[in-house]
């Protein structure tokens, strides 16, 4: 009798409230841990891109960069820059009203960069905290861009600052980024420093115009302005380029075989 209503208990209310519908062993945490780590061990290319990289065919992202393809798997970039770090800028609510009442979600920056000539601007809004940042690390790492640095006065050591004066807009921010002589540091607000720092410019002027409060835009703006350094044609570019062929192009009748499907 003692057993068959210690085993009711189980089943009625006390099970329910204890167990939460599931078991001890099967915990979330450590479950979505180890299935991580699985995918990133396990990595099956689903694009020709993708493809390319994993059996060696293309060497460098910057190959890839010189033939505008794009990238629309992460883990490209984790291959070929694996000492990425990332921060987040800032994380906040946004409501949308419906009939029930206010849905409210969480909108994430995050800028990631290893502070050697690479950095990538996220933003993703989610249900969670957590799901939106890992959402905009995946979308900082798809949208990673070279980021082409110069000198102030005589051409000695490594690149320090930016080629030339830049300017960056999203909304009323404008950001506009001057070159400085070596030792000057990053002369800049918060947000702009940050990104600065992960793209690897040691030393630059800075000057902000529109409502900077407005940390989204200012962020946008700020990494316009870094890509642009690449959309100035300076002296230095006017050599003749020669034309090679494209990855897909030159790797035709490797892509052109079937791909080992994937095992459930």
């Amino acid at each position: 009798m003692a057993d068959a209503a210690t085993a009711d208990t189980q089943r009625g209310r006390g099970g329910f409230g204890r167990g939460r519908g599931r078991g001890g062993d099967r915990g979330r945490g450590r479950g979505r841990g180890r299935g991580g780590k699985d995918e990133k061990e396990t990595w099956t290319p689903v694009t020709k891109l993708g493809r390319l990289v994993k059996d060696r065919k293309i060497q460098s992202i910057e190959q890839i960069y010189l033939f505008s393809l794009p990238i629309k798997e992460y883990q490209i970039v984790d291959y070929f820059l694996p000492s990425l770090k990332d921060e987040v800028m800032k994380i906040m609510p946004v409501q949308k009203q419906t009939r029930a009442g206010q849905r409210t979600r969480f909108k994430a920056f995050v800028v990631i960069g290893d502070s050697n000539g690479h950095v990538g601007l996220g933003v993703k809004c989610s249900k969670e905290v957590a799901t939106a940042i890992r959402g905009a690390i995946i979308l900082a790492k798809l949208s990673v861009i070279p980021v082409r640095r110069g000198y102030w006065g005589s051409i000695l050591n490594e690149p320090h600052t930016v080629p030339c004066k830049v300017t960056g807009k999203c909304g009323s921010a404008v950001t506009r980024l001057v070159p400085a002589p070596r030792g000057t540091g990053i002369v800049a607000a918060p947000v702009p420093k940050k990104l600065l720092q992960l793209a690897g410019v040691t030393d630059c002027y800075t000057q902000a115009f529109g409502s900077t409060r407005t940390l989204g835009n200012f962020v946008k703006a700020t990494f316009a302005a870094i890509g642009n350094t690449y959309s100035y044609l300076t002296p230095d570019l006017w050599a003749e380029t020669k034309f090679t062929m494209s990855p897909y192009q030159q790797y035709t009748d490797f892509l052109a075989k079937p791909q080992e499907k994937r095992r459930a």
